[in-house]
């Protein structure tokens, strides 16, 4: 395919996500309120144990709530329509596939999504013990006003990272079946991946306490170790494909003569 072709593919591919996230928007829109509500409400539980502090989200300007619903749709349009634009990377990625490949494509989808929504998942399990030990300090009889916009992009970034990290694996076998990373390769630099997930665990869990890392961490080095192993079966399974599909003379020593 030609480099024009290529751009009217992704651009085709494109439009179909946007499409697909703009129609979450509008279910994030109907159900504003209620996810309003369940990323608020650490701070609410943090009001309740502080009653003598003013601890609530505040609205700088008019605009403002309008602002933020318009921006959490969108962050709950592109969750909802993570089973479209997930399958628009992927064949993006590798086109041309046979029949065989385009089912293993579905399943690697598949895979996707249920890591991505597990990560959502943790995301939303771990925010609240990050937002409660932040605004925990906060003196008694005393005020925090964080401002709403600031408050819920950071949440809302929070868990999206969570759900974005757990496809590591997805991103791995992409890089395998388009024959860039063996799974030799990703075991050679598993001090390197350890020494990254820990650093963006920490990064991502703002709290003191190691078990709030572990919740991170740890479920990412197991789905790198099983990416790594399941690479290696995919690099024998193709290595016995390739050594079949090759004629016999090839395998032929250079110091032997052949039946010609």
């Amino acid at each position: 395919m030609s480099l024009g072709g290529h751009l009217r593919e992704f651009r085709n591919r494109a439009i179909v996500s946007v499409i697909a996230i703009l129609v979450g928007c509008v279910v994030g829109w109907i159900v504003y309120q209620d996810v309003y509500d369940f990323l608020k409400q650490p701070i609410t539980d943090i009001a309740a144990l502080h009653p003598g502090s003013n601890i609530d989200v505040n609205f700088n300007g008019v605009t403002a709530p309008f602002n933020l619903k318009l921006k959490v749709s969108m962050w709950i349009g592109f969750i909802v329509a993570s089973p479209v634009w997930l399958w628009q990377i992927w064949a993006f990625l590798v086109p041309g596939l046979t029949k065989k490949e385009k089912r293993l494509g579905r399943i690697f989808i598949g895979a996707a999504l249920v890591l991505f929504a597990g990560g959502v998942y943790m995301g939303t399990q771990t925010f609240t013990n990050a937002v409660e030990l932040l605004l925990g300090a906060t003196p008694d009889n005393a005020s925090n006003l964080p401002s709403a916009t600031e408050y819920f992009s950071f949440v809302t970034r929070f868990i999206l990272a969570f759900g974005l990290s757990f496809m590591l694996p997805i991103l791995l076998m992409a890089l395998n079946v388009l024959g860039i990373l063996s799974g030799r390769m990703m075991l050679k630099g598993w001090r390197f991946a350890i020494i990254v997930i820990a650093t963006f665990a920490a990064i991502m869990t703002p709290t003191p306490d190691v078990w709030t890392m572990f919740l991170l961490s740890a479920p990412l080095l197991v789905l790198f170790y099983g990416s790594a192993g399941l690479a290696l079966v995919l690099d024998k399974i193709r290595g016995r494909r390739e050594a079949k599909a090759r004629p016999e003379w090839m395998e032929i020593s250079d110091d032997k003569a052949s039946a010609l």
